[in-house]
């Protein structure tokens, strides 16, 4: 099913051959929370990254919608993590309400002798042993006219399907194209139908080989990446 496009914007962004001066563009940091709209007004979640404005490229490029790849440092504990174990399950085992009634307080004392302590170092190590994954995005930097922000932000919508957040994550972009300007809407729908359309476009895009990074490997049915993306999983 095509989506609405009452502009006739393009599906392709660039020459098939990849990238153009000035991009590729470079930007990284921890995944933090955002202004919480993007799972709950538009269903589309984003990772927001912050913006320092002491970066030269970040302070004169146009704020607008942009394209191109996102790497993800996942710990082994998330559910998309290539590292990912999934807990062995087991049978409940029944106990009589007085046992279970012990047992949960023993948990609540272990947890009390340093439980909290012994999980916060779980969770460093997890992170430190986590792995760089590769996806496509499509990101916002500007101020978002229709939601009237004071602040500059950016705004990143990773292309895949997650089963838990990840704030606090690393996080690379590797930029590659400029899609539109940012603007105003008039109501909330043409506002959403305008994202998914961009992402589309950064589909399309970067499923060309000279916009394909080489560290994803062959595409079934296709080629091998043309462009460098050593950076995003160094």
């Amino acid at each position: 099913m095509s989506l609405p496009n009452p502009d006739n914007r393009p599906l392709l962004i660039g020459p098939p051959t990849g990238p153009e001066a000035p991009f590729p563009f470079r930007m990284e940091g921890e995944v933090i929370s955002g202004f919480g709209r993007g799972s709950k007004e538009l269903g589309i979640p984003t990772a927001n990254l912050p913006v320092d404005d002491e970066n030269t490229w970040i302070k004169n490029i146009d704020s607008g919608i942009y394209f191109g790849w996102a790497s993800l440092k996942l710990p082994a504990s998330h559910p998309n993590s290539v590292l990912y174990q999934k807990p062995p399950t087991s049978e409940p085992v029944m106990m009589e309400p007085v046992q279970q009634q012990q047992q949960q307080q023993n948990q609540q004392q272990q947890q009390q002798e340093g439980g909290i302590e012994s999980a916060q170092q779980a969770k460093l190590v997890d992170q430190q042993t986590g792995q760089w994954q590769i996806y496509p995005m499509v990101m916002s930097i500007g101020y978002n006219p229709f939601y009237k922000n004071t602040v500059r932000s950016a705004e990143v919508h990773v292309l895949g399907e997650f089963a838990a957040d990840f704030y606090g994550v690393g996080m690379r972009l590797l930029i590659t194209g400029f899609i539109r300007n940012e603007k105003d809407y008039s109501g909330l729908e043409a506002l959403i139908a305008d994202i998914h359309f961009d992402c589309e476009v950064a589909r399309h895009s970067l499923a060309r080989k000279g916009w394909r990074v080489r560290e994803l490997g062959v595409k079934e049915g296709g080629e091998e990446g043309e462009l460098d993306g050593s950076w995003l999983v160094r």
